[in-house]
């Protein structure tokens, strides 16, 4: 993917434009179950800004795909049993976002572990949100392992997707605290309700522009926004929402 500039028109003379700067932005959400944060996301964005969205499940029964479709979001499922291995289903399923040619790839509960190829493909175009505070608690059960490590603080976290699992660069954060008397369902509870309002914020600022992959480089930057600045972005710091803490916006977010 073309490296992001704050404002496409205006690139660098000598550097091409995004052939997707223009259209209305194509967000591709994969899902495997009920898709709780893509009902969030879909709830975001107004009727005029919305995204051109297509869901896409590896579980043709997900209850997220009938929801999208009562929405009249396109849909597809990619079934896992179909295939061989990991790397053929990753195959398929690459091969039909390519076709979608999406802007950003949004995880919502997918629940695959996706091969080294797939997510190089999509480098910059791929994310996540977990439901823990990485870089503790990657994987499975983080609600329990927080409660059995006696943290204060537990959340959500939105990052980049690379092939080394729940460990890309963090773009957004979302605090809670834990609570004497929690338990995994409870302390999930609050998890769930903070990813609700992290994940759709983090997607609005990537597709703004707030948040942009500089390919050359690899890494996650803000762009600049001052002309005939030489660098095109600088050093990334995460958005953090902190709801009980510091009230309920996200920091970092360049004023609307």
């Amino acid at each position: 993917m073309p490296a992001m500039v704050a404002n496409p028109s205006e690139a660098p003379a000598g550097q091409s434009q995004d052939p997707r700067a223009g259209r209305r932005p194509r967000v591709a959400v994969l899902i495997s179950g009920r898709g709780s944060n893509l009902r969030a996301l879909v709830g975001y964005f107004p009727s005029s800004a919305a995204p051109h969205w297509r869901v896409i499940s590896n579980e043709p029964q997900a209850a997220g795909l009938a929801w999208a479709q009562a929405q009249g979001i396109a849909t597809e499922s990619v079934c896992h049993r179909d295939f061989p291995s990991r790397a053929a289903f990753d195959a398929a399923l690459l091969a039909r976002l390519q076709a979608f040619d999406p802007d950003l790839v949004v995880l919502a509960g997918f629940m695959r572990i996706l091969t080294p190829d797939f997510c190089q493909a999509l480098a910059g175009r791929l994310i996540n949100i977990h439901p823990a505070l990485l870089p503790a608690f990657t994987g499975l059960d983080t609600h329990a392992r927080a409660l059995t490590a006696g943290v204060r603080l537990h959340g959500a976290t939105v990052h980049a997707v690379t092939a080394e699992l729940d460990h890309g660069p963090i773009l957004a954060q979302g605090v809670v605290p834990v609570l004497p008397d929690d338990t995994p369902e409870r302390l999930g509870e609050r998890v769930l309700e903070i990813e609700h309002r992290l994940y759709p914020q983090a997607v609005a600022a990537v597709l703004s522009g707030a948040m942009a992959w500089q390919a050359e480089a690899g890494r996650w930057v803000r762009p600049m926004r001052a002309a005939g600045e030489d660098d095109p972005g600088r050093a990334f710091t995460p958005l953090v929402l902190h709801p009980l803490l510091c009230g309920p916006a996200v920091t970092g977010l360049p004023p609307s």
